[in-house]
């Protein structure tokens, strides 16, 4: 079975069982939403187990969340540093132009005729999502993740179209 990653546990919050997670999802108040069933897998990335997601919250960038069945911070010590995933078949339908973080990462950018490099990851820093390019031979560009800027978005064809605004990139 093949599974994406939705999330890391960088620490306990308090002593009742919740973790601090690192969400990855672009969609994490779906993915973490009460009744849930996340697989855990551990820092080598072996499958651990699946669980029930009990209770979800924000607190600033993270989401705290609760398993079902470990309502003490002795139960959930030991899931430091693990990650959450979600099977692939889990996967929601999307409607007609959104996608997923795992489709648009790794896809090439172009600017113009131009390669600039391929998406790398997607920050969620605020009102948008920038959209980090990695380039061979200079620093990584990050892209803001509006109209202006993303133009296009192929994935049948593998590629994203993209204007860089000026002064948005001091390499050039």
């Amino acid at each position: 079975m093949e599974y994406l990653n939705v999330g890391k546990i960088v620490n306990t919050q308090g002593l009742q069982g919740e973790m601090r997670v690192l969400s990855v999802s672009d969609f994490s108040e779906e993915r973490f939403k009460k009744g849930n069933q996340l697989a855990l897998f551990d820092s080598q990335d072996q499958f651990v187990q699946m669980v029930e997601i009990y209770s979800h919250r924000k607190v600033k960038q993270f989401d705290i969340i609760k398993f079902k069945g470990m309502y003490h911070i002795n139960d959930i010590e030991k899931y430091k540093t693990y990650s959450l995933k979600i099977a692939v078949e889990d996967l929601s339908e999307l409607e007609e132009g959104a996608f997923y973080y795992h489709e648009i990462i790794g896809l090439p950018v172009y600017e113009g005729d131009q390669l600039l490099g391929e998406i790398k990851e997607i920050l969620q820093p605020g009102a948008n999502d920038v959209w980090v390019v990695k380039r061979k031979g200079k620093s990584d560009l990050l892209l803001p993740y509006i109209p202006p800027v993303v133009l296009e978005v192929d994935l049948e064809a593998g590629r994203i179209l993209v204007e860089v605004p000026e002064g948005l990139d001091d390499e050039n």
